[in-house]
C-alpha cells in the first residue's frame, strides 16, 4: 500500500507476532495484507526458522513475484531467494517432481495446458464439438477441485449430461496415466493423494516447513484446503497447525470455479486454538467509499465481524449516474474521465498527491466481458488510450500454441507435452491407443516419448502400421530440426516455415476444424503473422522489442530456443498510461484513484439468467462482487445504471440494482473526520497529563 505508514498498526503487529499456533488474519480490502505477510516472514526468520522452512503460498505468479520483491527489501536478497514463495500449483509441481514416482509418475512427467486437455477430452469422448468438450472440461475441473475422481463423479452426477461427463472423465484419467501427463487440477490433487497415502512422504514434507502462510485464503477450493491441512497437521503437537491464513470472507467471489467460503467456516472447527485477527484500517479509500462498501456487505451474514475505516477523511460523495442506455453510459464514462482530467483531479482527490491525473488513474469495471465493446468504441472515438484487462494474448491463441509446440520439440525432443501436441496437430493417423502404448513404453524405460519411438524393442509393443507412422513423424521432426539449425536470414527463414506448414497441411487443418470459413481465414492470418514475426528475428531486422540496434542474423532454431523468453518480454511490456477496462472478477486485488462501475442493474449485477433461479448463496456472492468493485476506488467512485438495457436482441426496462439502495448514498454521514477525532483524543490526553 503506497500510503500505508512505515510502522505496523496494532492489529497488524498482533498478526505478525502470533507464532505459537494457527492464525486467521481477516484482511479487509486495502488493509495492508502483503505487508503483514512479509513482516511475518521476517519475524519467523528472527525466531530461528531458516528461509527454506517458510512457505508462502499465493494464487498467481505475479503475486508470488511481488511478495518475493517485498520480502527482499525486509530480509535481504539471499534469504528472500531461499524462501519457498510459490503458487499452489508450483508447490504441487515441486512435490511431484521430487516424490511423484511414489504415485507411478516419472520425474519428467508432462503438464498439459488447457488446450492440450481439450484435445485429449475430444479424443476420449469421440467428439468434434468444441463447445461440448469445453463443458466436459469445466465440469471435470470442478469435480477435481471438490476432490472427486471419475468414480466419485459418477456417484454425484445430477443428470444424463453429467453421467456422460463422468464416463469421459474415466477415459480421460486412463489417457493421462498412459501419457505420463497431468493437468493443472492434478497439481493439487496428486500431492494431496501423495501426502495422504505415503507416510514417508508426508513426514518429509511436514518436517520441511516450519510455518506455512496462505494469501487470498478465501479463494481456496476444497482440495487446496485439504493440502494445506495435510502439510501442517504435524504429529508433534508443538509443530502442529503452524500456519497463517490471510483472507477476507467479504471478497470470496470465485465460487463458480470451485472456491468455497466453507474453508473459512472450517478453520475454527478443525483448529479450536485458532487466533482470529481482523485488519479493519484501510489505507486505500476515502470515508464515503468505505461507508458505501460497509453498507452493501452488511446485507450478507457475517462469519467474522469486521468494519473498514480509514484516516483519509470523507472525500467526494459517491456519484450515481443514470443513463438512457449502453451508448449513453459509455459517453457519460468518457465525460467522467475527461472532466477529472481537465480539472487535474481538483476537489476529487482528498488524498492529495499533486500532479496531473493520468489515463492510468482510471478504470471502468463491469460484470461481463461483452460489456466492454461499447466503451472501447467511445474511448477510441474520443482518442483516449485504453487496454482491456484479461483479453486474450496473441500468443495464447490455439493456432500459435500449436506452432510453438512444434518449435519447442525441435529445441528439446524430451518435451513430452510439445510432442503430444505436435504429433496430433494436424492429425496424421496416430491415435490415442498408439500414444497410450507409447506412453506406457516410455514410462517403463524412463525415456521421453520422442526417444521411445525409435527404440528397437518398440515394434514388440505396437503394430507395424503404428510404428511406421511414428517413425515417419520422428524422421520429419529430425529433418526439420536440421533445416532449422542451418537456416538463417529473414527470407530463407520465411520460406522454410511456409514449406513446413505446407508439408503438415496446417492451413487445411484450420479450415477442416472450423464451421466458419471466415474464422478459419482469421486463424490462418494469425499464423502468417507469426511466421513474419519469427522471420524478422532471423533476419536481424530492427523491431520494437529489440531496441535501436541492428540485431545479428539468427537461425530458425536459435529463435525457437529463445521464443518463450521473447514472448514473455513482448507480453510484459512497460506500464502503459492507459485507461483500464476490466471485469469485476479480473479487477480483484487491484486499485485505481478513479473508478466507474458500469451497468449496475438487476440482471447484470446481481447477474441472473432466465434459465436459473437466484439462490441465496448466489446473491451473497454477487453482493461480495459489488463490494470488491466499490473497494477498488481510492478517491472517486461513480456508479452508473441503465434506464433501458439490451437483453439479447431486445431492449428491456432497466431496473437499478438492489445493491445501489444498499449503499445508502442518501444517508447523512457522521461528518467528524477521523483525523479530527485523533487530534481531540491527543488534546484530551495532553490535558490530563498536564492536570496530573
Amino acid at each position: 500500500m503506497a500510503d500505508a505508514p512505515a510502522s505496523l498498526n496494532p492489529a497488524q503487529l498482533d498478526a505478525v507476532h502470533h507464532l505459537a499456533g494457527p492464525c486467521l488474519v481477516l484482511a479487509g480490502a486495502g488493509s495492508g495484507k502483503t505487508r503483514v505477510i512479509t513482516h511475518k516472514i521476517a519475524r519467523l526468520l528472527q525466531a530461528g526458522l531458516k528461509p527454506k522452512q517458510i512457505a508462502a503460498i499465493t494464487f498467481t505468479n505475479k503475486a508470488a513475484q511481488e511478495m518475493r520483491e517485498r520480502a527482499k527489501g525486509l530480509v535481504g536478497p539471499r534469504a528472500a531467494k531461499e524462501l519457498v514463495i510459490a503458487t499452489f500449483h508450483s508447490l504441487g509441481v515441486r512435490l511431484l517432481r521430487e516424490d511423484g514416482q511414489r504415485l507411478g509418475l516419472k520425474p519428467q512427467f508432462s503438464i498439459l495446458d488447457s488446450d492440450d486437455v481439450l484435445g485429449v477430452l475430444r479424443d476420449a469422448g469421440g467428439c468434434s464439438d468444441n463447445a461440448l468438450a469445453k463443458r466436459w472440461q469445466w465440469t471435470i475441473s470442478l469435480w477435481k477441485n471438490q476432490g472427486l475422481d471419475s468414480d466419485g463423479a459418477a456417484a454425484v452426477a445430477k443428470d444424463a449430461d453429467e453421467q456422460v461427463a463422468a464416463r469421459v472423465m474415466k477415459l480421460y484419467e486412463e489417457r493421462l496415466s498412459a501419457y505420463q501427463a497431468v493437468d493443472f487440477d492434478d497439481l493439487i490433487g496428486l500431492p494431496l493423494k501423495l501426502l495422504r497415502k505415503d507416510a514417508e512422504a508426508r513426514a518429509k514434507w511436514q518436517d520441511a516447513f516450519g510455518h506455512v502462510l496462505v494469501d487470498e485464503y478465501q479463494d481456496t477450493n476444497a482440495v487446496q484446503y485439504e493440502l494445506l491441512k495435510a502439510l501442517v497437521d504435524h504429529p508433534d503437537e508443538r509443530r502442529r497447525g503452524l500456519f497463517t491464513a490471510v483472507g477476507d470472507d467479504d471478497q470470496s467471489i470465485y465460487g463458480w470455479r470451485g472456491a468455497t467460503i466453507e474453508n473459512l467456516k472450517r478453520l475454527p472447527t478443525d483448529w479450536p486454538n485458532l487466533k482470529v485477527i481482523p485488519l479493519e484500517q484501510n489505507y486505500r479509500s476515502t470515508g464515503s467509499i468505505l461507508r458505501a462498501a460497509n453498507h452493501v456487505i452488511a446485507g450478507n451474514p457475517k462469519l467474522f465481524q469486521k468494519k473498514l475505516w480509514s484516516e483519509f477523511g470523507d472525500g467526494e460523495p459517491v456519484r450515481l449516474i443514470a443513463c438512457d442506455g449502453e451508448e449513453h453510459e459509455a459517453e457519460r464514462a468518457v465525460g467522467f474521465i475527461q472532466s477529472l482530467r481537465a480539472s487535474g483531479g481538483a476537489g476529487a482527490d482528498s488524498r492529495g498527491g499533486g500532479g496531473g491525473v493520468k489515463w492510468s488513474d482510471f478504470a471502468i469495471l463491469y460484470r461481463a466481458n461483452h460489456m466492454a465493446r461499447i466503451f472501447e468504441q467511445k474511448l477510441r472515438g474520443a482518442q483516449i488510450p485504453y487496454k482491456v484487462s484479461g483479453g486474450q494474448s496473441f500468443f495464447d491463441r490455439a493456432e500459435i500454441k500449436d506452432l510453438c509446440a512444434w518449435l519447442r520439440l525441435l529445441v528439446n525432443q524430451d518435451d513430452d507435452p510439445a510432442f503430444l501436441r505436435a504429433v496430433t496437430t494436424p492429425k496424421r493417423g496416430i491415435g490415442h491407443t498408439t500414444l497410450g502404448k507409447l506412453g506406457e513404453f516410455a514410462g517403463k524405460w524412463k525415456v521421453s516419448l520422442f526417444e521411445a519411438l525409435f527404440a528397437e524393442s518398440l515394434p514388440a509393443q505396437l503394430g507395424a502400421k503404428a510404428v511406421g507412422s511414428l517413425h515417419e513423424f520422428g524422421r520429419y521432426v529430425n529433418e526439420l530440426e536440421h533445416k532449422a539449425r542451418h537456416t538463417s536470414g529473414g527470407e530463407d527463414a520465411k520460406a522454410l516455415l511456409l514449406e513446413w506448414l505446407k508439408d503438415i497441411g496446417y492451413e487445411q487443418h484450420l479450415y477442416d476444424g472450423e464451421d466458419s470459413e471466415k474464422l478459419a481465414a482469421s486463424r490462418w492470418s494469425n499464423v502468417l503473422d507469426f511466421v513474419d514475426w519469427i522471420a524478422k528475428r532471423c533476419g536481424g531486422q530492427i523491431t520494437q522489442d529489440s531496441g535501436n540496434f541492428e540485431t545479428e542474423r539468427q537461425t530458425v532454431l536459435q529463435v525457437a530456443q529463445t521464443i518463450s523468453v521473447i514472448i514473455s518480454l513482448a507480453e510484459r511490456g512497460d506500464e502503459q498510461d492507459v485507461v483500464t477496462l476490466s471485469t469485476l472478477h479480473a479487477a480483484k486485488g487491484l486499485e485505481w484513484p478513479h473508478v466507474l462501475l458500469a451497468g449496475i442493474n438487476e440482471g447484470l449485477l446481481p447477474f441472473k439468467s432466465d434459465a436459473e433461479d437466484m439462490t441465496v448463496e448466489r446473491l451473497e456472492e454477487e453482493r461480495r462482487l459489488m463490494y470488491v468493485g466499490i473497494t477498488r476506488a481510492r478517491s472517486t467512485l461513480a456508479v452508473s445504471t441503465l434506464k433501458r438495457r439490451k437483453k439479447g436482441r431486445d431492449t428491456v426496462v432497466g431496473i437499478p440494482s438492489r445493491f445501489i439502495a444498499e449503499m445508502k448514498l442518501d444517508e447523512a454521514p457522521n461528518r467528524e473526520d477521523p483525523r479530527e477525532r485523533l487530534k481531540k483524543l491527543r488534546a484530551e490526553l495532553a490535558a490530563k497529563a498536564a492536570a496530573g
